[in-house]
């Protein structure tokens, strides 16, 4: 099922949709400000289980990553001090990863590694989602593959025919970008770029 989501003017009706959806443990793919994503609730584990097999992930050995809608919401999950505050303010929303030490209310599923990736993405209709659903969104790439062309990871239409069947909901947020958000690991004093993408850090 695909829904046409916009940045701005979407009905409350379509945003409850994709909310309940997410509440009852369903997996949606979404546009982002950089790729579309995979994305499930943060905090239903048989969703999260879905969005790892999807990706081939092991959630004890790879990093995840979720979506929160403010700072407060990243301040519960990670450890996080007064220079990293100011930090991500200045550089959300947008194409970053920010890498922290995790608190114990994290889900059970990223204790294992004690670490989380947090994105505030530059893009309405997903922060729209995320500010409604009260929680933070669990958000993976999609899985690639060298054998598919890059139009099926851009063009919802084709992103439907390929992986329309494994997922509750597709948003078709328009054409997206095939680029990747900068990595900034920030378990350490000084924030530490570990892969350049189209976000270029404001320290």
């Amino acid at each position: 099922m695909t829904l046409r989501l916009y940045d701005e003017g979407n009905s409350y009706e379509d945003l409850r949709q994709v909310v309940d959806l997410l509440n009852d443990g369903g997996v949606i793919i979404f546009p982002t400000d950089g790729r579309y994503a995979l994305g499930c609730h943060a905090l239903k584990k048989n969703a999260i289980d879905t969005v790892c097999r999807m990706k081939g992930i092991n959630p004890q050995k790879n990093r995840l990553s979720m979506i929160c809608y403010d700072l407060s919401t990243v301040s519960e999950f990670t450890r996080m001090d007064n220079h990293y505050f100011k930090l991500i303010r200045r550089n959300v929303p947008g194409p970053f990863t920010f890498i922290f030490q995790g608190t114990n209310k994290l889900p059970k599923v990223f204790l294992g590694r004690k670490e989380v990736g947090i994105r505030m993405p530059d893009c309405a209709v997903v922060m729209e989602i995320v500010k409604l659903l009260e929680a933070p969104l669990l958000v993976a790439s999609l899985p690639l593959s060298d054998e598919i062309d890059e139009e099926y990871y851009t063009d919802p239409e084709l992103i439907d025919e390929l992986l329309g069947q494994k997922v509750d909901l597709i948003i078709d947020g328009g054409i997206g970008r095939n680029v990747e958000s900068t990595v900034v690991d920030c378990r350490g004093t000084e924030p530490e770029i570990i892969r350049q993408g189209i976000g270029f850090l404001k320290e």
